[in-house]
């Protein structure tokens, strides 16, 4: 698939999954259970060892029915051994331009980090697509309702700190999408094998965001 339909899918799913440092012998598991509850958008962070064999992997595995990229990229030397290991995307936690123009180059998604209003405006303007606003717990809803004011043309996704107690009123607040790392995998239930806790969790963020959508077109249709 090409980037613009990687990029209206993720934007169209919402959730993308961090995958943390997950062991070899688990990554098939954990993505499985992930795409059986509904997730479509999977990160590998580039600190897991092995992570661009697991990249690759997992796009050989299951093709079309999951979007695979690198998240936690800091420079364009990774981003280049991430794209040409499959990635679909790569997702930074700062904001880095040389990372940006080399994602876009390549053809795949860019998402940097960014955290106030002038870095956001700044990664848009060097080619983001997305816009991983970071910390998302620290900065909380309420900051993404008053970004959508004179940034409403970026699409912003909070990453870090996001659980199923806030996600709904992230989108309801104007969030594209979101990343959610360890409030959908729990390191205690994948050491433990309960992959079906896996996927439970998994379909408790989907009906969240899902619900928090339909919410938020019929507020919008009220407002006309």
């Amino acid at each position: 698939m090409d980037k613009i339909t990687n990029l209206n899918r993720l934007k169209k799913s919402k959730l993308v999954a961090v995958i943390r440092k997950p062991k070899p012998s688990q990554i098939f598991q954990i993505a499985e259970a992930l795409i059986e509850g509904g997730v479509e958008v999977l990160e590998v962070t580039v600190d897991t060892p092995g992570s661009f064999e697991m990249i690759t992997h997992l796009k050989e595995k299951f093709g079309t029915k999951a979007i695979v990229g690198a998240g936690t990229v800091l420079d364009a030397q990774t981003a280049k051994r991430a794209i040409e290991a499959g990635s679909d995307f790569i997702f930074s936690p700062i904001l880095d331009e040389e990372t940006i123009y080399l994602t876009n180059r390549y053809g795949k998604i860019s998402i940097p980090g960014a955290m106030t209003p002038t870095e956001i405006v700044r990664a848009y303007q060097a080619g983001a697509d997305l816009l991983k606003v970071f910390p998302a717990s620290s900065l909380g809803p309420k900051y993404f309702k008053e970004l959508s004011g004179p940034l409403g043309y970026i699409p912003m996704m909070p990453t870090g700190g996001v659980s199923l107690d806030n996600v709904a009123e992230f989108i309801q607040s104007g969030a594209a999408a979101v990343g959610v790392g360890s409030a959908l995998l729990n390191k205690q239930v994948i050491e433990e094998g309960r992959f079906d806790i896996l996927k439970e969790t998994a379909q408790k963020f989907i009906e969240k965001i899902r619900n928090a959508m339909v919410m938020e077109e019929k507020v919008q249709n009220e407002d006309y």
